[in-house]
């Protein structure tokens, strides 16, 4: 059980972290890729840039999968097949799905800020005033509208943090559940 509290707490930290790295990679990779679209090297970087999101969804499915077992369905992306490589990329820069997917991973960002806050609030916030008889001492700590300055007062805010951690425990869980359900509905509307 504590273990499972842990791991959730893993995943909501690696929404984040991979929230942010899609958002940027697509951010940057496409800004550099359009702009270079007037040249021959711009067209093939798009469609290699869009190649990237069978990738990073499977990668989802299988995070997903492993830290709140959730299962998706497979992502069932179809290359690209043409004579030429101008044929191909043309394939890929019209294929609705691509763009779709881009747009769907880079939306993981705000899910990963939620997902960060998550974490300040129920894995920081009841450890530090758990803390707080130890700290209050040397770290100025104010809770909400009163300075922890005193024992009693510390005590105080060690029994918040208890309740806290004990609300945290219970809502972790379920807060992961539906940061995962993000990745089996976005792969559900990317497969129609």
């Amino acid at each position: 059980m504590k273990s499972g509290f842990i791991q959730n707490g893993y995943f909501l930290l690696l929404t984040f972290v991979t929230g942010l790295f899609y958002f940027c990679f697509y951010m940057v990779a496409l800004s550099f890729s359009l702009s270079l679209s007037f040249t021959v090297i711009g067209i093939p970087l798009v469609t290699h840039v869009l190649r990237t999101t069978a990738t990073f969804i499977q990668f989802e499915r299988t995070q997903t999968k492993i830290y709140t077992d959730i299962t998706t369905d497979v992502y069932d992306r179809k290359g690209a097949t043409g004579s030429s490589v101008w044929a191909q990329a043309k394939a890929e820069l019209r294929d609705g799905r691509n763009w779709s997917a881009v747009f769907w991973l880079m939306q993981k960002f705000a899910i990963g800020l939620i997902s960060l806050v998550s974490v300040a609030i129920f894995y920081v916030a009841p450890l530090a005033l758990l803390l707080a008889p130890l700290l209050y001492r040397y770290i100025d700590m104010n809770f909400i509208f009163m300075q922890v300055d005193t024992l009693a007062k510390a005590l105080i805010m060690m029994v918040v943090g208890l309740i806290l951690a004990a609300v945290s425990f219970m809502l972790s869980g379920r807060l992961a559940r539906i940061m995962g359900g993000y990745t089996r509905f976005m792969i559900q509307q990317l497969n129609r």
